[in-house]
């Protein structure tokens, strides 16, 4: 079996083996006087026409500054990290608490994986903790020394308004709800997440460490069954993401540039009243206010397990919400312009993706002549980016798991999920703009619910 380093020595060779292909196949690398564009498009297309054209072209570098940190990120850093070793004893660890939100809508899901969760962290040798689950709705929570259910009563509302999560995350806030010393630490998690002793250790590492108030780790979406083959493989770009820029803003930089995910979220006690703003991607506006205010952030080790929506539909709402949410964050007056400087520049390589989109249809129809630069890096831009999925499909599925020829057909999978991915994708950012921004939408997230008798 191929040691850690093998592994990122094997993955670096493969995106680069890739990139040099791709760009000589897009003409980033012009190897061919077929390669260069002969024509003098001002003539051929038409003043106007040639100018939209170069401007669709430029587009594509408002997804440079991402791309840049996921490819530094996947290159710098050992992509396949060996088991996490504990630094100190469980049992010097601070008092950790494991907090759930959720509606109520699955009280069986959350039940069942309060317990798994529980015997994860008990496995780790963890003692010192509490899982609370915090809901709208009563779901009837065992009774047990090491949980809490917190309901959180209708007519509850907090200073700002906030709504949603952010409003049931602010009611354990309360002087009258909470248990917890400043000096202890919240575990955030969805209503589907779950532990793994990995992640615990990475957990218990990080408080343990100290040195900084924020972390956030890796999640995985391709454990235990898969329920919708199409969207866990669209989500192993996501993994990707979280292995390159998540984790090179947190581990070089110590700050959320491009923001950060709701869940596997380790922080101490903060507040989450943050308006009406805050309530739609609530774990983006809550990063963004502390790096405002000067917290540093570090990237824990160890991975989570999720389920990517079990819908096609889900999975539009889901990217949906996403970008109203940060729409509203990076509008809100409370966030200084130089701390959302490239999550804004992210959001508009987002909310332009639909030109983006038309600008590979155009450049077949009506090819332009660029500097070398220019092909260069917008061929890189398009062949890392495919390079994500693959990557995403590596670290998330088991070759010794599945076997050879059913690895090779997730990543074959992967790259052909691409052009729907894009679709939908298109269609969330339209449906975002014009859709009301201040809803919340809950996926499904209980397979069982699907089962009908």
């Amino acid at each position: 079996m191929l040691n850690s380093t093998s592994k990122h020595i094997m993955h670096c060779a493969l995106l680069f083996g890739l990139l040099i292909v791709f760009e000589i196949f897009c003409g980033g690398i012009k190897v061919t006087e077929s390669a260069f564009v002969a024509i003098d498009p001002w003539e051929e297309y038409g003043t106007l026409l040639t100018i939209v054209l170069y401007l669709l072209r430029l587009l594509t570098f408002l997804t440079l500054p991402q791309v840049l940190f996921n490819f530094f990120g996947l290159v710098i850093y050992n992509a396949f990290p060996e088991k996490v070793v504990l630094k100190g004893s469980p049992l010097l660890a601070p008092f950790i608490c494991i907090r759930i939100v959720t509606r109520g809508d699955y009280a069986e899901l959350v039940k069942t994986n309060v317990l798994r969760n529980m015997n994860t962290c008990l496995d780790t040798g963890l003692e010192n903790f509490l899982i609370e689950v915090v809901t709208d709705k009563p779901i009837g929570l065992p009774k047990h020394r090491r949980t809490r259910e917190i309901v959180v009563p209708k007519e509850y509302k907090t200073k700002t308004g906030a709504m949603f999560k952010a409003r049931a995350l602010q009611y354990c806030l309360e002087d009258t709800v909470n248990v917890l010393n400043n000096n202890d630490w919240v575990v955030h998690l969805d209503e589907e997440t779950l532990l793994t002793e990995n992640s615990v250790r990475g957990i218990i590492n990080f408080v343990l460490d100290g040195k900084h108030p924020f972390g956030q780790g890796l999640i995985t979406y391709a454990n235990e069954n898969v329920v919708n083959w199409l969207t866990t493989l669209a989500d192993s770009f996501r993994v990707s993401d979280d292995m390159g820029k998540l984790r090179l803003q947190f581990k070089m930089f110590h700050k959320p540039y491009f923001s950060w995910k709701g869940s596997y979220v380790v922080t101490q006690a903060v507040s989450f009243d943050n308006g009406i703003d805050g309530s739609v991607a609530e774990d983006c506006f809550f990063a963004m206010r502390a790096f405002a205010q000067g917290y540093t952030f570090n990237f824990i080790e160890g991975e989570m397990y999720e389920k990517s929506p079990f819908t096609l539909t889900d999975f539009l709402q889901q990217r949906k919400r996403w970008l109203q949410g940060i729409l509203l964050v990076v509008r809100s007056t409370e966030i200084p312009l130089r701390n959302k400087v490239l999550l804004g520049i992210s959001l508009c390589s987002w909310i332009t993706m639909p030109l983006s989109t038309s600008n590979m249809i155009f450049a077949a129809i009506y090819p332009i002549p660029c500097p070398n630069l220019i092909d260069f890096v917008c061929a890189f831009i398009a062949g890392f980016n495919i390079y994500m999925y693959v990557f995403g499909v590596i670290k998330s599925f088991s070759l010794y798991r599945f076997g050879l020829v059913k690895f090779l057909a997730c990543v074959l999978g992967a790259l052909c999920t691409i052009p729907i991915n894009v679709v939908i994708e298109n269609v969330a950012v339209i449906w975002g703009l014009v859709g009301k921004k201040n809803k919340f939408y809950v996926v499904q997230k209980d397979v069982r619910a699907l089962v009908t008798v």
